[in-house]
């Protein structure tokens, strides 16, 4: 009996040490126990939230997803009809196009269930460029909920093909590019910026061009900054952090995860120069960088640093 309660009392104070960081033990040897039981069961991750993979969350995330997807369904297709009606009337089929996206991308993270921190909206009704870094499948429900209206988006021309989704995309009148090549691409992005121009519209737009496999952010490709250098609106970034942890890429499983979006000041593009596009991607880039927690900054090489050093 008395071995057992020691034993317990030894396990109590190596969990002691392992979930508080000023449990401070005055036994050595219970130090060294602790320290070993730590290293061995501290996570190989950066992230603070915890994945739980259990049968009965894993059961509930699936519930979600179907509920989401077929709530998507219902009000794709109620705004589908809407905008078949305003055929004749490109301008009310952008506004119409934002009001599906702000009823539709709430109604999803309302069923996802996520806790989510909005910082600086005072910045969200801005006429801009938006921009955001992209880690996962729920970007694409925040942005359609926090990004204004009269904004329209840019996205790959293959889009017309996703169910349901691309022929909204296209009934709404956003804008698409072709990116098979970069002459075609460029001649998209001037056709985008006349539009832009035409209907005193804000664009959104992912600026590192794909989804980040792991949350960290990716190097920025030169589109937006052409955008910005055309249409000389100001450039207006969205930080999003925790989407990555809350739905991966690739993955069917939704976290309860804490999500922030966060506004930044405008950075005004005026004065910018055709000469200074790479300046000006690392400028935002660090901005970025600045404003994103440790796991999710880009991994610098040592290559890197040792020649920034010099």
């Amino acid at each position: 009996m008395e071995s057992s309660g020691s034993g317990s009392l030894l396990r109590n104070r190596r969990l002691g040490s392992f979930l508080d960081t000023n449990y401070d033990p005055t036994v050595r040897e219970t130090q060294k126990v602790s320290s070993k039981g730590a290293a061995r069961q501290r996570p190989k991750t950066d992230d603070a939230f915890v994945d739980d993979d259990g049968c009965i969350c894993s059961l509930i995330s699936c519930v979600r997803i179907v509920t989401c997807f077929l709530t998507m369904m219902v009000t794709t297709f109620i705004w589908a009809l809407i905008m078949l009606l305003l055929l004749p009337w490109p301008s009310q089929r952008i506004r119409q196009g934002n009001i599906y996206g702000h009823v539709t991308g709430r109604l999803l993270m309302w069923i996802l269930g996520n806790p989510i921190k909005i910082e600086g909206t005072e910045f969200s009704n801005e006429r801009a460029i938006y921009i955001s870094n992209h880690v996962s499948p729920m970007d694409i429900f925040l942005i359609m909920w926090l990004t204004p209206t009269g904004t329209v988006g840019i996205a790959k021309k293959e889009i017309i093909w996703y169910p349901l989704f691309g022929q909204l995309y296209v009934l709404a009148n956003h804008l698409r590019i072709d990116r098979s090549n970069p002459s075609t691409a460029i001649q998209s992005m001037k056709e985008a910026v006349q539009a832009v121009i035409k209907h005193n519209l804000s664009l959104i737009i992912f600026p590192e061009g794909t989804r980040s496999k792991n949350g960290r952010l990716l190097p920025f490709k030169k589109g937006f900054v052409h955008l910005a250098l055309q249409s000389r609106l100001p450039i207006v970034p969205i930080v999003l952090t925790g989407t990555h942890l809350a739905w991966r890429k690739g993955s069917l499983h939704v976290r309860p995860a804490p999500i922030s979006v966060k506004y930044l000041p405008p950075i005004s593009t005026d004065s910018w120069k055709a000469d200074k596009i790479d300046e000006y991607i690392k400028m935002v880039h660090d901005i970025y960088v600045e404003n994103l927690p440790e796991p999710q900054k880009p991994i610098v090489s040592e290559d890197t640093t040792n020649s920034s050093r010099s």
